[in-house]
This record gives structure tokens, C-alpha cells and sequence, in this order.
């Protein structure tokens, strides 16, 4: 069984800075930490492999050069392998281009496409898109199930039975494989990275693609593959004016304040 989890590293503090020119997050290699959500799905991942025989773990990530720091990481945590997708031609993707790329890569890995025991993990969302698009748009990609909001999986018989959080209570979901599942953080608590895990995940060489070595055009990735776009970023500017009442008695004041209230159509 291949098991594929999809990482993204996100801004580990609330201090996110935009370009405003191309209204494009500024990425940059201090201060980024694993997807929270993508660490679950990770954790979901080798909590499989420990109970299964047979089974491979692969991280995917698409970023910067420095975001093979949480493939690392990934590694460390009990992943098998690692693959990056960095280029300047995917600088600006949105969630369609990302999950073109994204999906080109799982099918790559694959040897051409999903395979009959193949599954593929990730966060429900990222922190710092709050989208929810990438899981979904992979799958539809690739054209193959998907499963959102599950908090609980079930290997039976090639299939996959899937616990999801809905609106009124729980639903229980059975899917054949391939298939993408999407996670919530109730799935479980990610661990640790071991001693041993990694010493392996700093000698490990992590490949990575460029949208020639994916075979996929210019057109689909980046800014010009992306229908969706920041038209304009800005800081809105608030200003107010204050008046101060003061008044020598309770009785004055609320009598002030009916009438200020009435005044303003307020009651």
C-alpha cells in the first residue's frame, strides 16, 4: 500500500506579510513550520504503516527550496521518502494551479498513475489560506474519490471506511481505493521525531521537480495558471471622531443619553 501525504509549510507566527504589488504571501525560511492540519494526516499515515505490513509513506510538498525542511521533518516523524516541487514557475499558484502540479507529481510517483491500493492525506486546510480547495481539487484531478472532514479510517477489504465530521453528527463513508481523504485535527495527536528518525532525515536526498521534469505547461502553474488572484491588498485606515459628554448627575446623564440615542435613531 503507498500511502501520500500532502505537506504544506505555512507561517508559524500571526506576522504574515503580503506583497502588495502581486498580492502574493511573502514566503520566507524563518519562522515556517509543518501545515498543522498536514500533521495529523502524517501522523494518520504511519499510525497505518505501523499496523500494516507493506505499507510506503511519501511526503509531497510544493514551495520554496526552504521547504524541504519540513520534508525532513516528515521524515524524521516516520515518512519513507520525500519529493519537493520548486521552481520559480510556480511562484504564485493558487489553489487550481497547486493542486495540477500537486497532482501531476502524485501520479508521477506513482509510475503514471494511482494504483488500486493507493491513498492520498492531507489537511482538511491550510492555516494560512483557510481554502479547504487543494484536497478536493486533486481529487478531482486525478479523478478518483474524495472524502472530506474525516476524523477516523478504516482499512476493510481494498476500500477505505471513513468517519467525517458533518453538521448534525458523524457519517460514515466507504470508499474503494485510490482515493483522497482530507483530516481534521480530531484524528489523532501528532508525535515525535526520533533519534534514529532523524539521523536518516538528514542524510536522506530529497528530489526535487520543476514543472519541465513534471511535464506540465507554463500555462497551468504560477500566476498565469492561476483564474484566481489578489486584486489588490491593502491597510484599511480607520478614523473616528469622539465626543465627550460630561454630566454632574446619574439622572442628567441618562436623560442625555435617551435623547443622544433617540437623536441618532438608535431607539
Amino acid at each position: 500500500m503507498n500511502i501520500y501525504v500532502l505537506l504544506k509549510q505555512v507561517p508559524g507566527t500571526s506576522n504574515v506579510k503580503m506583497d502588495e504589488e502581486t498580492g502574493t504571501m511573502i514566503r520566507t525560511e524563518h519562522q515556517n513550520v509543518i501545515n498543522p492540519l498536514d500533521e495529523n494526516a502524517l501522523a494518520e499515515a504511519i499510525r497505518v504503516k505501523s499496523v500494516m505490513s507493506e505499507v510506503k509513506v511519501t511526503a509531497i510538498s510544493m514551495g520554496p527550496p526552504h521547504a524541504k525542511k519540513a520534508l525532513r521533518e516528515a521524515i524524521a516523524l516516520g515518512a519513507d521518502e520525500a519529493v519537493l516541487l520548486s521552481h520559480r514557475g510556480f511562484s504564485g499558484s493558487d489553489t487550481l494551479a497547486t493542486s495540477k502540479a500537486l497532482a501531476r507529481a502524485l501520479a508521477q510517483a506513482a509510475g503514471g498513475e494511482l494504483g488500486e491500493n493507493d491513498l492520498v492525506l492531507c489537511g482538511e486546510r491550510a492555516t494560512d489560506g483557510e481554502t479547504g480547495q487543494v484536497g478536493p481539487m486533486v481529487s478531482g484531478v486525478l479523478d478518483v474519490p474524495v472524502v472530506t472532514y474525516v476524523r477516523k479510517i478504516v482499512y476493510e477489504d481494498g476500500c477505505i471506511v471513513a468517519e467525517r465530521i458533518v453538521e448534525d453528527g458523524l457519517e460514515r463513508v466507504k470508499t474503494p481505493l485510490p482515493a483522497v481523504i482530507t483530516v481534521v485535527k480530531d484524528m489523532n495527536q501528532p508525535g515525535f521525531p526520533t533519534l534514529s528518525g532523524k539521523l536518516r532525515a538528514k542524510a536522506v536526498e530529497i528530489p526535487v521537480l520543476t514543472p519541465d521534469e513534471l511535464d506540465i505547461c507554463s500555462c497551468d502553474v504560477g500566476l498565469q495558471g492561476s483564474p484566481t488572484r489578489v486584486a489588490k491588498v491593502f491597510r484599511p485606515r480607520l478614523s473616528r471622531d469622539t465626543i465627550m459628554y460630561q454630566q454632574d448627575s446619574a439622572g442628567t446623564a441618562v436623560d442625555n443619553l435617551v435623547s443622544f440615542l433617540e437623536m441618532r435613531e438608535i431607539i
